[in-house]
Parts: structure tokens; C-alpha cells; sequence
């Protein structure tokens, strides 16, 4: 069972590589990894779909981050919005003060 969650690890990793690469290429942006724990903001420029999951892509302006994507963001396509990714959980923020988490 070991073996099997480290290739999996392995695996989406590699793909996420990929697409950051693919990404980063289309648009001249360079990529932001988003560790544990750490805050993104940027504005939600599309999503995209991967064997490992659909993931958000935020862009700051100077680079982009892709952010695990749910399903109350897609409403703020195109406008500023900030996460919080916590062990494979995220929190969005779409205003100030306001805060919608989603885990």
C-alpha cells in the first residue's frame, strides 16, 4: 500500500510538472508552486483538467498558480480571488472580509 501512495504521489506530480510547463509556455508566466499551509491570490484565469484532479489556475501577473479547484469558484471566473491550500483542503477567499472555505 506504500509503494502504491508514493507512485500515485509520484505520478501526479510528474503530471502537474507537466502541465505548469505546458502553462507557462502558453502564457510567458512563470510557475508558482503553492506549499502546504501558504496563501495564493491572483486573478482565476481558467481551470484545468488532469487525470489527478482539476486544479485552478491563478495569475498574479507575474506568474501562476494552480490551486485545486471546486466547483463555488467557477462563478469568479476572471476576477481576483485568494486560497489557502491545508492538507488537500483549500479555502477561498473572494472578498476582504468574506471567506469561503471548502474542503
Amino acid at each position: 500500500m506504500i509503494l502504491a501512495r508514493n507512485l500515485l504521489g509520484t505520478l501526479r506530480n510528474r503530471e502537474l510538472t507537466q502541465a505548469t510547463k505546458d502553462i507557462a509556455a502558453d502564457t510567458g508566466l512563470e510557475h508558482r508552486l503553492v506549499a502546504d499551509g501558504q496563501r495564493v491570490a491572483g486573478i482565476y484565469r481558467c481551470s484545468v483538467m488532469l487525470a489527478s484532479g482539476r486544479y485552478a489556475t491563478l495569475d498574479n501577473g507575474m506568474g501562476f498558480s494552480l490551486v485545486p479547484w471546486r466547483p463555488v469558484i467557477e462563478q469568479r471566473l476572471g476576477q481576483q480571488i485568494a486560497a489557502m491550500v491545508r492538507g488537500g483542503g483549500v479555502s477561498w477567499e473572494t472578498g476582504r472580509r468574506q471567506g469561503l472555505s471548502v474542503g
